[in-house]
């Protein structure tokens, strides 16, 4: 029997990075990990709603807490680490009384605490395993080079997030290798690709996320692998913005990582959904995987 767990697909899931959701869902469908929906969720008030009022903002998220709670579950995965913040931040706030009894009375249903909010990376790495994950592999990804970019708050901070190195994480590396993919070392893995500033300092998005590209190029990347929405817009979507800014000529495809465990689990096209991707990653991947097979084949 498959290990259960509350899934929190977040707003962004739904639409701009539906991919993500639906790789997401099927990856974990495919290594025994069930994710069951929360019913009738809500948004956790993704960016800005802390900005305004810290106890809205942790309402919003409660909501949901309180939620999988009543579903008779302890814990909730989300792919997205914008909305996983804010979750793990509403239920550290709420163990002070005063604060908790503040954000209840927004509730219709009061919140005791107690839902662990984690990534569905983190619940891939802890509640499957490494192990498990490669012997689901059929088409293993022999001959990419992935760059793994985790982004400035998936890690961070670290007392509040749990998991991994903040400094230094390698969940991500350690799957995408489990797939067989060569994942090299990237000194900019958690470094901000510009985040939420690409409309009001225009100039940052381009700076910071053409960086990151320079980098992942310069070692010998294939691809970026991301875990983050917004990292994937800017890194993907933008990379026009910042040719035409930087005077670069980048054309380097940025997948989610469970669109990429995807392809070496066999998942069907529909649901991987690279075809939603800015710059298309399945001619690099056939190349690679093809000059791979050649490869042991000549051997």
């Amino acid at each position: 029997m498959s290990e259960a767990i509350a899934y929190y697909p977040g707003c962004s899931g739904l639409g701009t990075s539906k991919e993500y959701d639906t790789s997401t869902r099927a990856v974990c469908a495919a290594v025994g990990l069930s994710l069951v929906d929360i019913p009738d969720w809500s948004c956790c008030g993704s960016t800005p709603a802390h900005t305004k009022d810290h106890t809205l903002s942790a309402a919003l998220s409660a909501r949901n807490l309180q939620l999988v709670s009543g579903m008779g579950l302890k814990a909730a995965a989300t792919p997205c680490p914008s909305c996983l913040t804010n979750l793990r931040t509403a239920e550290h706030r709420m163990e002070k009384p005063a604060f908790r009894d503040g954000v209840n009375k927004l509730l219709d249903e009061p919140y005791a605490g107690g839902v662990n909010a984690i990534s569905v990376l983190q619940a891939l790495v802890e509640m499957v395993g490494l192990d498990s994950l490669a012997a689901a592999v059929r088409t293993p990804l022999s001959g990419l080079t992935v760059a793994c970019y985790y982004g400035c708050i998936m890690n961070r901070p670290p007392e509040l997030m749990a998991f991994d190195d903040c400094e230094n994480p390698m969940a991500m590396d350690n799957v995408l290798t489990a797939m067989g993919a060569t994942v090299v070392p990237f000194p900019l893995k958690v470094e901000c690709c510009g985040a939420s500033y690409g409309l009001p300092l225009s100039d940052i998005v381009p700076r910071l996320s053409g960086k990151l590209l320079d980098c992942a190029k310069s070692i010998g990347a294939d691809m970026i692998a991301v875990a983050c929405p917004l990292c994937q817009m800017n890194l993907d979507l933008r990379q026009g913005q910042i040719n035409r800014a930087l005077g670069t000529k980048y054309r380097m495809p940025v997948p989610y990582f469970t669109q990429l465990m995807g392809v070496a689990l066999n998942i069907p096209d529909a649901e991987i959904g690279f075809d939603k991707l800015n710059i298309d990653p399945r001619p690099v991947l056939s190349t690679a995987l093809s000059g791979a097979t050649a490869q042991a084949k000549g051997a």
